[in-house]
């Protein structure tokens, strides 16, 4: 499990901290900007999330046709995945271009709604490359090659520091294009990770000829991507939803408010990433389990994933409890007017992020064992439910008409991911039991 899931966990922080390297960016070239670039960066993810629910389904997939040693199936279920992603990518473009309209339409301030729209516009185009990542990654994880993805990840980390540097702020000769230059140092990194995974997947597995003859349809493995993938996107959109549901209503509170609640989320987000990554792991070796039906080995699986989400959750609520408002104060430029309302704000959110980070944990790593197991749509309609119908009402409710404002916002995430963590992991003991009845 830590030998798969380190570099998994490793990845998804190098990813994570390309996003941080923009807020803190922004953050320091103004507060305007980085509230335009929470916000963009909100909208964008949704779209991203929901169109990588196919990659997401590559993996188990890809895990279980390792288990039985089936070669076609790996290259069939991998390149439908990429047919869908990029599918996705060009029906969503209106989205980015027309995003000031809509933004306006949800009632987002009319200055906050352009300059988002500026950055919506420009990395859009991200998402092709962004989506191709994602199937890549799943497809080599599940056959447990992931130092390479590792270090693309890293490398692209690493390439986007610069880049944000010289096109925010005007270096070297470059324009200062503030918020559009963030948009564009994202859809170069995005596109330079996917070109490195695409030659390396080419050389490293030559064998399954992954790209030869792309174009061919592949009818009934992409109705498996489809039908395990579409369940994984309506979940994943439920659960980001509910988190840039959060922004937008937080926009409504203001522009200090919102930045707050950025940066509190990105600080979180860099914790959170460590489950996903676990939960990645448990999603491959329960898959490979699952396919060849050693529920002995499911079951230390499931047990190792929890107890290393649990022993990091511990230490990330030590985090947050004992130094909030440090944490909180490496995203401004201490020179801004608003950073002392920025301080208390986001340090009060970070206290509330120790609440719920045990849920949130607890939820996704109930999600990835479910996933190997090839059951996505049951959680699905148990993430809509959670989600929508009880944290964002609850949200809305404390911040709004208790007058909690920022804190009311964050427990309702809390009891959303409550409801849904309970439900998962009864969903899970419920199904495991029902694979033991039939071995016996």
């Amino acid at each position: 499990m830590l030998r798969l899931g380190a570099p998994l966990i490793l990845s998804q922080l190098a990813l994570m901290g390309i996003g941080v390297t923009d807020s803190i960016m922004l953050g320091w070239y103004s507060v305007e900007a980085l509230a335009a670039g929470v916000l963009g960066h909100t909208v964008f993810f949704v779209i991203f999330i929901v169109g990588a629910g196919f990659g997401m389904a590559v993996m188990p997939l890809v895990a279980s046709a390792i288990a039985r040693d089936e070669t076609k199936e790996i290259r069939r279920v991998t390149r439908m995945g990429i047919w869908l992603s990029i599918a996705y990518s060009i029906a969503v473009l209106p989205l980015f271009i027309f995003s000031e309209f809509l933004l306006v339409m949800i009632r987002q301030p009319a200055e906050l709604a352009h300059s988002a729209s500026r950055y919506l516009v420009i990395v859009g185009f991200a998402i092709i490359p962004a989506l191709i990542i994602q199937v890549l990654k799943s497809y080599l994880t599940a056959q447990e090659l992931v130092k390479f993805a590792l270090a693309t990840s890293i490398l692209g980390f690493i390439v986007n520091i610069p880049l944000n540097y010289v096109l925010i702020f005007g270096k070297f000769g470059v324009s200062e294009l503030g918020v559009e230059g963030s948009a564009i140092a994202s859809v170069l990194v995005n596109s330079f990770m996917a070109s490195c995974l695409c030659i390396y997947a080419s050389l490293k597995l030559s064998k399954q000829a992954l790209f030869q003859r792309i174009w061919r349809p592949d009818w009934p493995s992409m109705g498996a991507v489809a039908r395990l993938g579409l369940p994984i996107s309506v979940t994943s959109l439920a659960e980001t939803g509910l988190f840039s549901a959060s922004t937008l209503m937080m926009g409504w509170l203001g522009t200090v408010a919102v930045a707050a609640h950025g940066i509190a989320l990105s600080i979180t987000s860099l914790t959170f990433v460590i489950h996903v990554g676990l939960s990645s792991a448990a999603t491959i070796q329960v898959g490979q389990a699952f396919g060849a039906h050693r529920l002995d080995e499911l079951k230390r699986s499931v047990i190792m994933a929890s107890i290393a989400s649990g022993l990091v959750v511990l230490g990330t609520v030590i985090l947050f409890l004992c130094i909030p408002e440090f944490l909180v104060s490496l995203f401004v430029d201490p020179k801004v007017p608003e950073l002392n309302q920025i301080l208390i704000y986001g340090s009060m959110l970070l206290l509330m992020s120790a609440l719920f980070s045990t849920v949130d944990a607890a939820q996704v790593m109930a999600l990835g064992i479910l996933r190997g197991i090839h059951d996505t749509s049951v959680p699905m309609f148990m993430a809509v439910v959670s989600y929508w119908l009880i944290g964002i009402p609850v949200a809305y409710w404390l911040s709004f008409t208790l007058g909690w404002e920022g804190i009311g916002v964050w427990a309702g995430l809390a009891l959303g991911l409550a409801c849904a963590a309970f439900g998962l992991i009864i969903r899970f003991f419920i199904l495991y039991r029902k694979l033991r009845a039939r071995a016996d």
